[in-house]
């Protein structure tokens, strides 16, 4: 069987036709990937990032191929700028189908030397920034009385993390028990509500960090993956089809679920 028959029979294509996705934090990393797979598979998506040359150049990219997609420069950390960017979805599409909550800030800090500023950071980009995105997305589902899809960006220090992400755990921790309120709140609206906890993964922040707070070199990313079960890191372009995959109507039924996306096993000890 060929594998235009295989696609044809497993109907994995055009995930998201006619859908309105927007994407914060999509620029860049994961929530790049995460743009090009819902263009990919049919979507209109707009996408927010904080700088305007990696945004730009991605539109232009997608526009080549043939995609529709749109940035919008905003600081998420600004709660009124995390919901305007959900009220320009909706003044140029009529509405917002599909959210993802990528942006995410990821600075160290334990414990014992975490700053009152560090912690506020944290909080505003991981946390606050999702809440007030979805809620400005779920207000306009269900003025609309639609249904619609909301898919978080987490990670496994949700689960406790190492000692030198302590706010950024805390904050993830927070984004998993709000995904589940949320999810539970307007289960009977049908807007489904999604956190993916993702692990060590292969990207351009990631680099950056490395360099930045762990002496890294040239060669970090193969020496990293020498040490994984799978010899890599998680891969953005894995990410992104396992989110627009919760993303569209194929996912069926789940809501309010967080969903460990890595190699390590939690829980398990040798």
């Amino acid at each position: 069987m060929g594998s235009t028959e295989l696609t044809e029979l497993t109907g994995l294509t055009g995930l998201l036709d006619g859908k309105v996705v927007l994407v914060n934090g999509g620029s860049q990393g994961v929530g790049a990937a995460i743009v090009r797979a819902a263009v990919r598979e049919g979507a209109v998506v707009m996408f927010t990032g904080r700088r305007a040359e990696p945004g730009d150049a991605l539109v232009a990219e997608l526009t080549a191929a043939g995609g529709k997609a749109m940035f919008v420069q905003a600081d998420l950390s600004d709660a009124e700028q995390a919901k305007g960017a959900v009220a320009e979805v909706i003044a140029a599409h009529g509405r917002v189908d599909c959210l993802v909550n990528s942006a995410g800030l990821t600075s160290r800090g334990s414990l014992l030397d975490t700053t009152p500023e560090l912690f506020d950071q944290h909080m505003a980009i991981n946390l606050k920034a999702p809440f007030f995105a979805m809620q400005a997305a779920v207000a306009d589902m269900t003025a609309r009385k639609a249904p619609g899809t909301i898919v978080n960006i987490g990670s496994n220090c949700a689960h406790g993390g190492p000692p030198y992400l302590a706010p950024y755990s805390t904050a993830k921790a927070g984004l998993a028990g709000l995904t589940r309120n949320a999810a539970h709140a307007h289960r009977f609206d049908r807007i489904r509500i999604n956190t993916v906890n993702i692990g060590w993964t292969a990207t351009e922040g990631e680099d950056a960090t490395q360099r930045a707070f762990h002496g890294a070199g040239d060669d970090w990313v193969q020496q990293a993956a020498e040490r994984l079960p799978m010899g890599k890191l998680g891969q953005p372009d894995e990410i992104a089809d396992f989110v627009v995959f919760l993303l569209s109507d194929r996912s069926g039924v789940v809501t309010g679920s967080v969903i460990d996306w890595d190699q390590n096993v939690l829980g398990a000890l040798d």
